[in-house]
């Protein structure tokens, strides 16, 4: 169809690799250099001389040609004239193009078409000859004169040196600029014109620009259209050629005798010249780009050129999950390839997700040495902990930093959930559990019923908008929370009856009920364990992979239990905090006494004691709209709508417990002796680091805090 072509074009050519790479291959890095200002003379003007400023003197052996603007006044009298170039003695004319920046630098621009794409562009309005200097591994060649041979950067230094000595060095300014380096070896990259094979991209880049205009394809975040846009609306002919062993050879064949170029349709290497008759045919030694053959991928694996069952099904795809890095490598080259091979893009949708980082934030390489083997994390962890650690708390698009630390809680979210459902399918045993009437389940029931229903809708809704960083933590926080650390809590005394009641009945329906769904949930993310868990806890289905995912049912929203619940657990936590604040044990029971001035409050509080009582440890439970009967001492925790209070000689024993305040007293205040003496010492605050007196400072204030809280607890105990 004409697109891939043959032609002595610039492109980017790796020293080291020696091989030719894309423009998507270079990465562009700034470097310090200088910007070396020289001058040529101008013929047959003896002592006038053209400045300008160049950062790679070393190609100045290739000029063709100098350059000013039109329009710029300074030098119109020297267009059309021509300079004298040292060392190889070529007359090259001075030019007048748009291109050159009238405010940068001098104003005038030595032109080299075979080393810079700028030039090479200019050199073809201007009709100028392109004269390689360079050898494929950098050093100059025959075109460079007396400078043959020697190394790029060797030939720089000499050629400065040089031109200072004939006087034709005029300063030299140290410069910041960005320089293209083969993103694989990290080789500086030379711009050089050879014969290499392209691709026309200006026709094939317009369906996959048109596709993002229309939204038939969207990028997940969107500002990664941005990007693609950008880089398809600014490319260049693509350069596929490459000098490698390994890939796929080009199907290129040329007649030994007379030349001619034979471009194969099929598997069928051609034996005979169409021009000549030759039998002596040579393929062409160069492999293709890898990205070439990647960008066939979507449609080549289906069976593609043949229109196959598969290809028919599959073709297009829906989603592709990716990296921004590869965005230019292989998402627009997929695009674009698709369009020009099968009249429709690959897929609707590319979501984007970012790198993985070290602790420090910067990239894993080689080099560094700060990568990680995922099998030596799995074999430690588990694939499924690994697996959840990637996800958890990544937003598309975004890096992520990598700790072992993170992939030690998800091992040990693995864990809680693999014991929660060993303690339910231990209580389930042989009894055989069928859906409870409504009248049967507990408040607690319909409270984690409605928990997961809002999950399964919440779930959907994020895994729709490509959110699984979203989706996944709703999830963990469900499961660890609210399943695990509330409704197994509060049911284990109906879980322990030994008679086979409806409400043990309704608990383990429940807990069943719930955990099913909440594995079927996690499993796009930790397959794993959620299969044998899945395929233990039921025998109706084989596997979980085909079993229906929960969807939202209003009948199973129960807003009103779910209120009920959330201040049977206000009660709880309020319980906890006084405990802690009194530094009393779990195992130390105590009356509670919850004062509410709303009557539907408080009957709501004396329905919903069973679910608190055990939790919040309290021997008794009274609901009252007044502190009567509450003794002075009680401590008390302030909750949506209610007071909690707690004598507080059920919980400490006074004697012992001001015995131990007194001693902890006594101990922060020859702390706090000591610390305000160094911090007032003028010899230790002129001379210890800046870090060591923080650190002080934040000794002694978190000393004061301690001294106010040991008090205030002996204060209350007067």
């Amino acid at each position: 169809e004409g697109y891939i072509y043959k032609g002595n074009r610039i492109i980017n050519w790796c020293p080291v690799c020696q091989t030719s790479i894309s423009d998507a291959e270079v990465e562009h890095e700034e470097q310090a250099g200088h910007f070396w200002h020289m001058k040529y003379e101008i013929v047959g003007e003896p002592g006038r001389f053209v400045t300008f400023a160049t950062t790679r003197p070393e190609t100045m052996l290739g000029d063709t040609a100098v350059a000013v603007n039109p329009k710029d006044t300074r030098y119109q009298d020297i267009i059309g004239k021509t300079v004298m170039l040292p060392f190889v003695n070529r007359e090259i004319p001075v030019v007048a193009d748009e291109y050159v920046d009238m405010e940068f630098g001098t104003g005038v621009v030595k032109i080299t078409p075979a080393h810079d794409p700028n030039d090479f562009e200019v050199g073809k309005r201007h009709n100028l000859p392109v004269i390689n200097i360079l050898n494929d591994d950098a050093t100059i060649n025959a075109n460079g004169g007396e400078f043959e041979g020697m190394d790029r950067y060797e030939a720089r230094k000499l050629i400065v040196q040089k031109m200072d000595e004939m006087g034709l060095l005029v300063k030299i300014e140290d410069h910041t600029h960005n320089v293209g380096t083969h993103d694989r070896c990290k080789t500086t990259v030379e711009p050089m014109v050879k014969p290499q094979w392209f691709v026309a991209m200006e026709e094939l880049a317009k369906p996959a620009i048109e596709a993002i205009k229309t939204g038939e394809l969207q990028f997940v975040p969107k500002n990664y259209d941005k990007t693609y846009l950008h880089w398809l609306e600014n490319i260049r002919d693509w350069c596929i050629s490459r000098q490698l062993w390994w890939g796929h050879r080009i199907p290129a064949y040329y007649c030994e005798k007379c030349g001619e170029t034979v471009v194969c349709k099929s598997e069928d290497a051609p034996t005979v010249c169409p021009k000549c008759g030759c039998n002596h045919m040579k393929q062409d030694e160069d492999t293709l780009d890898t990205w070439f053959s990647s960008a066939l991928w979507p449609f080549s694996t289906l069976g593609w050129p043949n229109n196959t069952e598969e290809l028919d099904y599959f073709y297009p795809t829906d989603v592709l999950v990716t990296g921004y890095d590869i965005i230019f490598f292989w998402v627009i080259r997929m695009v674009f390839s698709g369009y020009a091979h099968t009249g429709k893009s690959p897929f609707h949708t590319v979501l984007i997700h970012g790198l993985v980082r070290d602790s420090q934030g910067r990239k894993m390489s080689k080099s560094l040495g700060n990568g990680i083997d995922p099998l030596e994390i799995i074999d430690n962890y588990g694939a499924d902990a690994l697996r959840l650690t990637l996800i958890t708390g990544n937003a598309p698009g975004n890096d992520m930093r990598f700790y072992n630390e993170r992939v030690e809680n998800s091992r040990n979210f693995a864990n809680k959930v693999w014991n929660a459902s060993r303690f339910i399918m231990m209580n389930l045993a042989d009894n055989e559990v069928t859906k409870p009437a409504d009248a049967d389940l507990a408040t607690e029931d319909k409270w984690i019923i409605s928990k997961v229903n809002s999950l399964a809708k919440d779930v959907t809704e994020n895994m729709d908008k490509y959110e699984l960083g979203i989706a996944v933590q709703k999830v963990y926080d469900f499961i660890w929370d609210e399943f695990c650390d509330w409704y197994i809590e509060i049911v284990k005394p109906r879980m322990y009856s030994e008679e086979y009641t409806a409400s043990k009945k309704a608990a383990l329906w429940t807990a069943k009920f719930a955990l099913t769904n909440a594995l079927k949930m996690l499993h796009p993310f930790m397959p794993f364990i959620t299969e044998e868990i899945f395929c233990t806890l039921q025998s109706e289905e084989e596997t979980i992979m085909l079993s229906a995912w929960p969807v939202f049912d209003e009948a199973m929203n129960f807003p009103v239990e779910e209120a009920k619940v959330e201040r049977a657990k206000d009660v709880v936590r309020g319980m906890r905090q006084l405990r802690t604040d009194m530094d009393v044990p779990p195992s130390k029971k105590a009356a509670i006494h919850i004062v509410a001035d709303a009557a539907d409050v408080r009957a709501t509080f004396d329905e919903i004691t069973p679910i608190f009582k055990t939790l919040a440890g309290a021997t008794e439970v009274f609901i009252q709209s007044d502190k009567a009967g509450i003794s002075d001492d009680a401590v008390s925790a302030v909750i949506p709508d209610a007071t909690l209070f707690v004598p507080l000689e059920d919980l400490v024993d006074f004697e012992k417990e001001k015995e131990r305040l007194t001693k902890e007293k006594e101990k922060l205040e020859k702390e706090l002796a000591r610390s305000r003496g160094m911090l007032s010492n003028e010899k230790f605050m002129s001379k210890a680091p800046e870090a060591k007196v923080a650190e002080e400072r934040e000794k002694l204030a978190k000393y004061e805090a301690m001294m106010a809280q040991v008090e205030a607890r002996l204060a209350s105990m007067r």
